[in-house]
C-alpha cells in the first residue's frame, strides 16, 4: 500500500462520504470546505468542469487539515493528473475507466477513483491501479448490483457508488456491501453557502452513522484508531 492509498484508507475508515463540489470557486472552497470537515467529512474532489478548480483544490488543501483528502473530480486525462498533482491535488476521480488515465495519476503518486459500470472495467481498472472504484451511476446500479460485485471482487477493494445518492439511499446500499458513496448535488450546489452545505452534511453524516454504527461513526467524536473492516480497503494497486 502506497502512502497516498494509506492516507485515503484512514480517511474512509473515519467517513466514507465522499464531498463533490461541482461548480465551487476559489473564494467559496476554504469556508464550504472547513464546514465539510468539521462535519466528519475526510474526503472533498472538486471536480475539473468547475471555475479555476486549480484553485480551489490549492484553497482546500492548504486550509484543511492533513487528514483530509483533496483532490479532483471528472478527471479525464493524463495532463489533468499532472496539474492536479502540482495543485496539491491527492485523489483522482474519473467519470470513466481509461488505464493510461490511472497509470498517470498513481505514476504522479495520486490515488485513483475511476468510474465503473460493468465488473469487466472494475477488473481492467484494478490492473491499472486504482486505488477504489467508483460505481457510477448508481441509479443504473442499484444496491442488488452492488451486493452481487461484493461477491466477486477482492474483499479489500472499496467500491463507492456515486449518482444520485441521498441520505435514503446509503442504508440500502450499505447492507449490500459498499464501503463509501460520493456526494453531489444533494450534498452542494453552486451558490450554496457553508452554513447550506453544512446544514446538508448532518443529514448525511446521521444517515452514515445510522447504517455503519459506532464502529465507522463520522466526526469529531470519532475513535483516532477504528479497527479495520471489510471493504474499506485500498486496493492492492
Amino acid at each position: 500500500m502506497t502512502t497516498i492509498d494509506h492516507t485515503l484508507f484512514h480517511a474512509m475508515q473515519r467517513c466514507g462520504l465522499i464531498a463533490i463540489l461541482r461548480g465551487i470557486q476559489p473564494h467559496e472552497a476554504e469556508p464550504v470546505g472547513q464546514a465539510l470537515y468539521d462535519a466528519g467529512f475526510r474526503i472533498i474532489e472538486v471536480p475539473l468542469n468547475s471555475p479555476e478548480p486549480l484553485a480551489s483544490i490549492r484553497a482546500l488543501r492548504g486550509a484543511l487539515p492533513a487528514d483530509c483528502v483533496v483532490g479532483a473530480g471528472t478527471v479525464l486525462s493524463a495532463q489533468d493528473c499532472a496539474d492536479v498533482a502540482e495543485a496539491g491535488g491527492q485523489i483522482i476521480v474519473m467519470p470513466h475507466s481509461d488505464p493510461a488515465v490511472i497509470r498517470a495519476a498513481r505514476a504522479a503518486g495520486l490515488a485513483c477513483a475511476p468510474g465503473v459500470a460493468t465488473l469487466t472495467e472494475a477488473y481492467a481498472a484494478l490492473a491499472a491501479g486504482a486505488s477504489l472504484l467508483k460505481l457510477f451511476p448508481a441509479e443504473a446500479l442499484p444496491p442488488a448490483v452492488l451486493k452481487a460485485w461484493r461477491a466477486v471482487i477482492p474483499p479489500g477493494v472499496a467500491l463507492a457508488p456515486v449518482g444520485g445518492i441521498a441520505p435514503e439511499s446509503i442504508a440500502a446500499y450499505a447492507a449490500a456491501g459498499a464501503s463509501g458513496f460520493g456526494l453531489g448535488s444533494a450534498l452542494y450546489r453552486p451558490g450554496n453557502s457553508a452554513a447550506d452545505v453544512a446544514r446538508k452534511a448532518v443529514a448525511f453524516i446521521q444517515a452514515w452513522h445510522d447504517a455503519y454504527g459506532m464502529a465507522r461513526t463520522c466526526g469529531q467524536a470519532a475513535a483516532a484508531a477504528p479497527a479495520p473492516l471489510p471493504s474499506t480497503a485500498a486496493s492492492v494497486s
